[in-house]
């Protein structure tokens, strides 16, 4: 009698456990919807303008992440084929909730823009002779830039301050305004300019250990 109350006891435990599991599964699943759905919803400009909004939503807000992290998960995902508010929601929601976590993410975030580009087609000549919405689109371009820079401030106080990085942020950032080189490019000679500096670092280190 006294075996069957305590596997009873312990099989129920076990549901609870399981129960719990099965609601904290739910509710970031739910967090993660709302949030992109959030984010994709209410960001204009494109990817770099989302930055802002996605730092304030996964670091500040819920701490999914931390700012050293979401700076290497913005390297990523701009290094990766895709768009990086896309590739962004996959990581995070990955990262949050596994497979089906970075499946919802990513579906929230397009989502917004899937409806409103659908229902505009609809209209798109009547939409197009409409100055108020030219007018509109000026305004948001100019507060999109103000955004930008303020994403941009913020990361780079992540960015180690060595000379090597201030550097090479320097020569990006000439390069980018000078030249009409894919950022793709430049992002994959900066990684390689970094996997051969470390390496150069670290023999010069053995080399000092050694001695």
């Amino acid at each position: 009698m006294m075996v069957d109350e305590c596997q009873q006891a312990k099989y129920n435990r076990i549901e609870r456990m399981v129960e719990m599991e099965k609601h904290e599964k739910r509710s970031r699943f739910k967090q993660l919807f709302f949030t992109f759905l959030r984010i994709g919803a209410f960001t204009f400009g494109g990817g770099y303008a989302m930055i802002p909004l996605i730092q304030r939503e996964i670091v500040e807000t819920h701490h999914w992440l931390t700012d050293s992290e979401m700076f290497d998960m913005f390297a990523i995902a701009e290094s990766t084929p895709g768009v990086i508010a896309v590739n962004s929601a996959t990581f995070v929601g990955y990262r949050v909730a596994g497979f089906w976590g970075a499946a919802i993410a990513t579906f929230a975030v397009v989502l917004p823009s899937f409806v409103i580009i659908s229902i505009i087609s609809l209209f798109i000549m009547e939409f197009k002779s409409l100055k108020i919405i030219s007018y509109a689109f000026m305004g948001i371009r100019a507060g999109v830039v103000v955004l930008i820079l303020g994403a941009v401030k913020k990361l780079s106080k992540e960015n180690a301050k060595t000379w090597f990085n201030i550097l090479l942020t320097v020569l990006a950032a000439l390069i980018t305004l000078l030249t009409d080189i894919s950022s793709i490019y430049l992002l994959l000679c900066a990684m390689v300019i970094g996997i051969l500096y470390m390496c150069f670092m670290r023999q010069k280190q053995g080399k000092g250990g050694a001695q």
